[in-house]
Order: C-alpha cells, then sequence, then structure tokens
C-alpha cells in the first residue's frame, strides 16, 4: 500500500460557476498525484501536491522518443451523494498493458487504484453535477531520462491530473457524421496500436483534419494492410446493429481495447442478445446499408460514452443511418452506463466503485 504524503494547495482556484460551459479538459482541479521511479530503486514518493507546471530538460527522451503512456478515466457524484469511479481495474490493467509495449515499468494494479482514488478525494468538491458532467481522470506516464538516444528510458514519472469537463459532445447525444479514412492508416498488428499512447493520436491527426473540413466529427480507420476492415475510430471503438445483431471489430492488435466497449458486450449479452465480436469489412457495411440493415451505428469511449452515428463516409459513398435521430439500443445503453456510472440503476456487474 502506498504512503502517499499530501501538500494541499495554499491558494485555491475558483471553481466554474456555469457547469454547462465547461467544455472537455479546458480546466484542472486543485491537487494532482506524482510518483517517481528509477531503475533498481522501483516506484517511490507517491506525492499528492498543488496542480503546477513540470520542469524538465529539453533533452527529456518523452520529447524526442514519445515513450509515455496514459489513460482516461471519469469520477462520477452519485444520485446517492458518494463518488463514484468506473471499473478502475480495467484502467489498471490496460495501463500495465500499454506500459509492457512501450518498455515503460508496470505500476501495481492496486497503487494504481488507490492513486487514483487518493488524488479523487483530495479533489472531491471538484465534480460537477449538472447533466452530463464529469471529472475526466488523466493518469499518465513519461521517460523522463536526459539522453538523446533510441532506448528505454531509467527514470520515469506517474501523474494523475483531473478535470471538470461537460458533455464529450457539446451539442449532447445527437448522431455524428463520421469519415470512413481512404488515404492514411493509423496502425498495423505488431505495432502499437492496442496501447494508450500518444503516438497513435498524434498519427490520427491528419486524417481529423480532413474530416472536420468537410464536417465529419471522427474519422474512422480500416487496417493498415488490406485497407478493407473496420478497425476503430480515433476517440472511440465502433459498433454496429445489423439485422438485429450488435456486431464490433475483435481485438487484433491493432484496437484499443476499451473499457466502454466491454461493458457494452456484456450488457448486450446480459439482455440476451446476439453479439459478435469478429472482422467486419467496409463492403459488409455497404452491403448491410443497401439492403436497409444496417439499423444503428455508435462509438464508445469513457469520454462520449456512446455516440451515435447518423452518417459514415467512404470516398463518394455517404450511407445514412436512421432517421438522424439516436437509435433506440444505443440510447438504452447509454441511460444504462450512465445509470450505473450515476448510481441511478442497480449495479450488478460491480462496475462501480466508490471513493472513500
Amino acid at each position: 500500500m502506498l504512503d502517499i504524503k499530501i501538500e494541499r494547495t495554499t491558494q485555491p482556484k475558483a471553481k466554474p460557476e456555469d457547469e454547462s460551459a465547461l467544455g472537455f479538459g479546458k480546466i484542472f482541479s486543485d491537487h494532482m498525484f506524482i510518483m517517481n521511479y528509477t531503475e533498481g530503486k522501483g516506484w517511490y514518493d507517491p506525492r499528492i501536491v498543488p496542480f503546477q507546471r513540470l520542469s524538465f530538460s529539453p533533452a527529456a527522451m518523452v520529447f524526442h522518443y514519445g515513450q509515455e503512456m496514459f489513460e482516461g478515466m471519469k469520477a462520477y457524484k452519485g444520485a446517492d451523494g458518494k463518488t463514484y469511479i468506473f471499473r478502475p481495474e480495467m484502467n489498471a490493467r490496460r495501463a500495465n498493458a500499454s506500459n509492457d509495449r512501450l518498455c515503460i515499468p508496470q505500476i501495481p494494479e492496486e497503487d494504481f487504484i488507490q492513486a487514483v482514488k487518493a488524488v479523487v478525494k483530495e479533489d472531491e468538491d471538484w465534480i460537477p453535477t449538472a447533466e452530463g458532467t464529469s471529472l475526466y481522470i488523466r493518469p499518465f506516464v513519461i521517460a523522463t531520462d536526459e539522453f538523446l538516444g533510441v532506448a528505454p528510458s531509467k527514470n520515469y514519472l506517474f501523474i494523475i491530473i483531473l478535470s471538470p469537463s461537460g458533455a464529450y459532445y457539446k451539442d449532447g447525444l445527437k448522431p455524428v457524421g463520421i469519415w470512413i479514412e481512404d488515404e492514411y492508416v493509423r496502425a498495423v498488428k505488431g505495432g502499437i496500436g492496442f496501447a494508450k499512447t500518444g503516438g497513435n493520436y498524434a498519427a490520427s491527426l491528419a486524417a481529423q483534419v480532413k474530416a472536420h473540413d468537410d464536417g465529419y466529427s471522427q474519422v474512422l480507420w480500416l487496417d493498415g494492410v488490406e485497407r478493407k476492415y473496420i478497425e476503430e475510430v480515433g476517440a472511440m471503438n465502433i459498433f454496429f446493429i445489423i439485422d438485429g445483431t450488435v456486431v464490433t471489430p475483435a481485438l487484433n492488435g491493432s484496437i484499443l481495447p476499451g473499457v466502454t466497449r466491454n461493458s457494452v458486450l456484456e450488457l448486450c449479452r446480459s439482455w440476451g442478445m446476439p453479439v459478435e465480436e469478429r472482422r467486419v469489412s467496409l463492403d459488409e457495411l455497404l452491403e448491410a446499408h443497401k439492403a436497409g440493415k444496417l439499423d444503428e451505428v455508435f462509438g464508445t469511449g469513457t469520454a462520449a460514452v456512446i455516440s451515435p452515428v447518423g452518417k459514415l463516409r467512404y470516398i463518394n459513398e455517404v450511407m445514412q443511418i436512421g432517421d438522424g435521430n439516436i437509435g433506440k439500443i444505443s440510447q438504452k445503453i447509454y441511460d444504462t452506463v450512465t445509470g450505473i456510472q450515476l448510481a441511478k440503476l442497480d449495479d450488478p456487474f460491480g462496475w462501480r466503485v466508490v471513493v472513500e
């Protein structure tokens, strides 16, 4: 168990007065968690300190070779007044899977979860309570060796910062347009596509700019080899309801294993819905749409929870999904996941974890 030292701020920041205008990831709470790592010594000096700028050498390895990992989580104020986080053990495991791929030392799961709980508890009064809001939690690890050479760092920092955030999509839970990318690729099996690391997101920016310029919210990636199988959206996993069956691409080494993705699969199976995790080709989607069998499309992720898709674009083909409103199954999933997170519904899965 970590012996976390706490240095409280002497200059607390004013909290946002209008929670409807929070946006996402723009405001940060009073405190942050930090823990050091040195090869041969392990992780040490866990502490909560006032939110502050970091000072590094320009030669710090994270700037040059991108050795870093990050996670995304949320804390909620439940309907019963308690503070909750959602399935933190899955984030801890995924963080270590990313760490392994990036040659970053593992963080014991219990230490990861304890650190998250501790800093959330310290800034508990920063959790917004307006509809659709939450306290976003960003744990991350960065390599800090002062060395211009391609090798794993011997020193790291594990940091957790908190951001009171509004709904991920400012226009609400309305179907968005998704751009199926036909020029660039993001990841291939054997690479780092399954890891939660900044390089994956940097690789997505060029396509994201193209999509935004044409009025689309997100990019849907195809596989990097054959360029014909659906993988994931830039910030989400993707689901299709094809002729009543819930279908999502199988995890293949280049797709992020989303916590919300896993939750949706468990939910749908518990409801007795047919569920398939498998390869999904672009041709299959086009054919299903033409046959009137592409019932719903939605993305899943910690930030957005559920993001209904209203249209899919591929080159000159635009597939309109549904009637322009969120689908019935997408809405049911959203209501159930958020209901469990906010303690408005029972939690038969044990996903909701109280922060005490």
